[in-house]
């Protein structure tokens, strides 16, 4: 952020900050000779900061073909977005340590399952993190697959295919833009699980009174 004049006091007072990229050239040239200059960010506040985006939560999939037959594969995934309607397009990013990573590399397919609320443990299974579901079993999941044979998780609300159709390497992560093969939603659950500062999130219903915005056609 770039401080103004005559209000670095009162925003200090409500910010925490670990570093700040200023108007000089240098700063908005990143390929510029004194691109060393720039200033470091602190990995924790980058977490923090990146933390209290609320997201949604999702299991990309794919499968891998072997002699003895199918193997599932999934990992946890929260940086999803649409990108195009036409043509249909999405992207996903995947840490380049995940399991996953080769084998989409391989298969070129991948499935996107957003997760209905009541699915944390198969997050934190997928994810890696402690879980009594066995992650080496597909985190015990229930699963049918696709006309395009991907893996579409039955605790999906929504769930897209998608072809491979552009790699970006970006840092410890690679974004894959997909093209869209199917689409499927559920309505039950029909609630998704979301993802604030660590922590799990349900979208709380009102009991009397609709909700503000949209109608609401879930309950």
């Amino acid at each position: 952020m770039t401080r103004r004049s005559g209000d670095s006091s009162a925003r200090s007072s409500r910010w925490s900050i670990a570093a700040e990229v200023t108007d000089s050239p240098t700063a908005a040239t990143p390929s510029s000779p004194a691109q060393a200059a720039l200033p470091e960010v602190d990995p924790q506040a980058y977490r923090e900061v990146l933390g209290r985006f609320v997201t949604g939560v999702t299991v990309v999939t794919t499968l891998e073909q072997k002699a003895e037959g199918g193997q599932p594969w999934g990992t946890t995934v929260n940086s999803f977005t649409g990108v195009s309607l036409d043509p249909p397009l999405i992207l996903v990013c995947i840490g380049r340590g995940r399991s996953i990573h080769p084998i989409i590399e391989r298969t070129r397919l991948f499935g996107v399952n957003v997760l209905g609320e009541g699915s944390q443990q198969l997050s934190d299974c997928f994810a890696g993190a402690p879980s009594e579901l066995p992650r080496s079993a597909f985190c015990n999941a229930a699963y049918e697959l696709s006309d395009s044979g991907v893996p579409a998780l039955e605790h999906a609300i929504a769930f897209l295919a998608c072809h491979v159709e552009e790699v970006i390497p970006a840092g410890d992560h690679t974004i894959y833009i997909g093209r869209v093969l199917e689409t499927a939603t559920r309505d039950e659950p029909g609630w998704p699980l979301l993802y604030f500062r660590r922590r799990y999130l349900a979208i709380e219903r009102a009991a009397t009174a609709d909700l503000l915005g949209k109608a609401d056609k879930l309950r």
